[in-house]
């Protein structure tokens, strides 16, 4: 005897579900940031991109693309409404441009009924729902061909990139090694420092973007926060919007499920 193949409304356990994939060797704070912000009325699931050999490389994105088709199936199958893939590089790594990302997001929301948005492509919606024409990237941990990439995907996308560069280039570590050696999560005094050194750089900037997912020991006893957790504190130090990728993901998913954050952080996010 099957299932229903399809889900109506009375089957599924939350009125509102979305999808986030994880990236492949890395345990991805975006499905707990983003319930943690959502009403009762929310679930959130989880889906880890499976590559054994995986070492974060720009060629294995690429080869790997056709992964995110598989995902946004497999929440479609399982009464998912929305799809979020977490990962900024993704966007420029997998080389359709701008345009072909936004087809490609396009296509497979056609094709399998659901919305399907990307890290790297809402981060250029975002900026467009904003009127932000220059911008200035603290690129944080990413090494050079990562954020020099985001940087193309941003010019292409229209953007003026005033100034960008990672915790190296800014002389807060000796070389890219020791960068790589903290994984991700940093000091939290950081935080603060990078982007003031970035908006210091690019005074004329409209908002300050940080790429990736990175980490700050921000939170309760040391506990490691994304820029989500600070963008209300940034943005007063600095004075403009502050928009992270998971910030600008977030987003365009409470844009698609039409509802809002409980708690929202940040200007991007309050837009709603």
């Amino acid at each position: 005897m099957l299932m229903p193949g399809e889900w109506r409304p009375e089957h599924k356990l939350f009125p509102y579900q979305v999808g986030f994939t994880s990236p492949p060797f890395d345990f991805d704070a975006a499905p707990s940031d983003f319930l943690r912000m959502c009403p009762e009325t929310v679930g959130v699931h989880g889906w880890m991109l499976h590559v054994p050999d995986y070492v974060h490389g720009l060629d294995q994105r690429k080869q790997n693309f056709g992964m995110l088709e598989h995902f946004v199936h497999c929440m479609s199958r399982n009464g998912v409404d929305v799809c979020g893939q977490v990962g900024s590089n993704w966007v420029h790594a997998c080389g359709l441009g701008v345009e072909g990302v936004r087809q490609h997001c396009e296509d497979l929301s056609d094709k399998h009924g659901i919305r399907f948005h990307m890290a790297g492509y809402a981060m250029v919606e975002a900026l467009r729902e904003m009127n932000i024409e220059k911008v200035a990237l603290n690129a944080a941990y990413h090494w050079p061909e990562w954020w020099q990439g985001t940087v193309g995907f941003l010019k292409e996308a229209g953007f003026d990139v005033l100034w960008a560069g990672n915790f190296h280039d800014q002389g807060w570590f000796d070389s890219q090694e020791e960068v790589n050696s903290w994984r991700w999560v940093f000091d939290s005094d950081l935080a603060l420092k990078s982007f003031e050194y970035v908006a210091d750089k690019a005074p004329q900037a409209d908002a300050i973007l940080i790429n990736g997912m990175c980490n700050f020991r921000t939170g309760p006893g040391g506990l490691p926060q994304r820029p989500l957790h600070l963008a209300d504190q940034l943005e007063t130090a600095l004075g403009k919007p502050v928009i992270g990728h998971d910030i600008a993901l977030y987003w365009r998913i409470f844009k698609s499920l039409g509802l809002a954050p409980d708690t929202p952080r940040g200007q991007l996010l309050r837009r709603l």
